[in-house]
């Protein structure tokens, strides 16, 4: 016996063509201004502003939906400074390392290092995990599908969310990061992808100039008619 169950939706108010062109380039344009900063005011952000952008990260589409992701949402000074203690551990041995030369090579136009203070003074953290398996009520689990796949098009929802809030934000992937699993107190079937740093900029903020450099259309699309 089949348990699918076909519903009507919701849909949105429909748009002309032109309105859907004029959309499309405000929206870009809208998004030119985005951009990855280290230096973080200290000014607060409301917690609800937070809750609501991770409530657009829910809606993203996932493997048989089963919605593979979990957030946590950190303002504790007190974790902040943990998490960042336990990032730089990691970062000093990544920099350290003669086989990742290459990657820091890489690196070094955006002009980033072990120090990661941005983690303690950005207003809100929050600690994107993937869930590998999921685990029913009784104990027993579950697969998930298209797991990285999936946390990867919330994590962008989330960030596009934080974005058009007018806020920024900074993804950050220390390796390994078990350490978050444990400060978050995650279970083991919980993978830590990412931390994003969220807040306003500093008043004297700058950014390298390598990351204002993006690829034109003609190098990133193929048009196929």
């Amino acid at each position: 016996m089949s348990i699918y169950e076909p519903v009507p939706f919701s849909q949105m108010p429909p748009k002309s063509d032109k309105e859907i062109e004029a959309f499309t380039k405000s929206h870009y344009r809208t998004f030119t201004f985005r951009k990855t900063i280290r230096d973080f005011s200290e000014r607060p952000i409301p917690e609800e502003a937070i809750h609501n952008c991770i409530r657009v990260a829910s809606m993203a589409p996932s493997g048989a939906n089963h919605q593979p992701w979990h957030f946590v949402a950190i303002s504790s000074k007190t974790i902040k400074t943990k998490i960042r203690h336990a990032a730089e551990t990691e970062e000093k041995k990544f920099y350290s390392s003669i086989n990742n030369d290459e990657w820091l090579r890489a690196l070094e136009p955006i002009g980033t290092g072990p120090n990661k203070l941005h983690l303690e003074i950005a207003p809100w953290l929050i600690v994107v995990f993937a869930e590998r398996y999921g685990i029913k009520i009784d104990g027993s689990t579950f697969k998930n599908y298209y797991v990285p796949e999936s946390v990867g098009i919330a994590s962008g929802f989330l960030i596009s969310a934080i974005h058009q809030a007018g806020l920024y934000c900074l993804v950050h992937t220390p390796n390994p990061m078990k350490f978050l699993t444990k400060i978050c107190n995650r279970p083991t079937s919980n993978k830590p992808v990412m931390i994003l740093a969220i807040g306003h900029p500093a008043k004297d903020a700058k950014i390298p100039y390598a990351s204002t450099q993006k690829k034109p259309l003609e190098q990133i699309l193929t048009t196929i008619r």
